[in-house]
């Protein structure tokens, strides 16, 4: 496990590079102009070619980009073209809210995919597995922006239940949890029936295994062979689909930290694409990208706590 552990580790180094790559070569060869941005569409071109200089902007692409994966290396990401502030710190005082409304989507889709799933296996064909199933495809089906702007025209701006938009502070206090509570169920309702779909499959494929009615036979509680037996077999297939679906999940954060105005790295990763702020754009897509690969490793160690097999491998 530890050689397995070491080796994945180091996979992270290629895997992030190809992605910084990526991201420099996409930002150097779009259109737009960051200095016009700042100084006007009418701006003196004399002006516009010093800021250019300051800036590292008028040297070649690899010349910038070995420049930026230096310094990226030692921790630094450069400073922001439009802000004039480190991009680390500007990172870091978004990523406290982004890691909350994602934290808590994943605690929803944990909490109502699994007993969901587990109930539409074990009461297979009746109104009820036919009742989450109907409601599952609904949701899978209908865009996450779509259900965002619907959910705030009616929940905030019709009925008044909860706030528009923003966040009311920490997730602890009765304030806090209501500015989190629209975006995060919106954010989490989607993964909730993508999950839910994927436990009932597992499920009912092991509760027909024969250890399963062996369990039975034994005269065990139905709980203890649908949970202790059945589930945890049935949820190695639904781990490798869960850890593909939190990258999906990050990318739709973005989409409602713009509708919901949330404060989070997505929306400040759309306000620096808008304004060209590239510096901020590279630094916020190479975090993301190291919280997809590490997402995957917690992924496959899980593999090895689900089943025994592959943790004597």
């Amino acid at each position: 496990m530890g050689k397995h552990l070491l080796r994945r580790l180091i996979l992270l180094i290629p895997v992030l590079l190809i992605v910084s790559l990526l991201i420099s070569s996409l930002i150097y060869f779009s259109p737009g102009d960051p200095v016009r941005v700042m100084l006007g569409l009418r701006a003196n071109e004399d002006a516009v070619a010093n800021i250019r200089a300051e800036l590292g902007l008028d040297k070649p692409y690899h010349i910038r980009y070995l420049h930026w994966l230096k310094n990226a290396v030692q921790g630094n990401l450069g400073r922001s073209l439009q802000r004039n502030e480190p991009v680390i710190d500007l990172i870091l005082e978004r990523l406290p809210a982004t890691l909350e409304l994602t934290l808590f989507a994943l605690l929803v889709t944990v909490l109502f995919a699994i007993p969901a799933g587990v109930i539409s296996a074990t009461r297979a064909n009746t109104w009820i597995d036919n009742f989450i199933s109907l409601g599952s495809l609904f949701w899978i089906s209908m865009p996450g922006f779509w259900v965002a702007m619907i959910a705030v025209l009616l929940l905030s701006l019709h009925w008044g239940l909860l706030p528009i938009s923003g966040r009311g502070g920490a997730v602890w206090t009765i304030e806090g949890l209501r500015y989190l509570l629209l975006p995060g169920l919106i954010l989490g309702i989607r993964q909730v029936a993508i999950i839910s779909r994927l436990v009932r499959a597992g499920m009912l494929e092991t509760l027909g295994e024969d250890y399963v009615r062996t369990a039975r036979s034994k005269g065990l509680a139905e709980s203890i062979v649908v949970y202790r037996h059945a589930l945890r077999n049935a949820m190695i297939p639904t781990v490798t689909i869960f850890g593909l679906q939190i990258p999906e999940m990050l990318s739709l954060s973005v989409i409602i930290e713009t509708v919901f105005a949330w404060p989070g790295m997505g929306r400040m990763l759309v306000d620096a694409v808008l304004k060209r702020d590239y510096t901020l754009v590279q630094g916020t897509v190479l975090l993301y990208a190291l919280i997809v690969v590490i997402i995957n490793l917690v992924v496959d160690l899980l593999y090895a706590y689900i089943d025994p097999r592959i943790r004597r491998q």
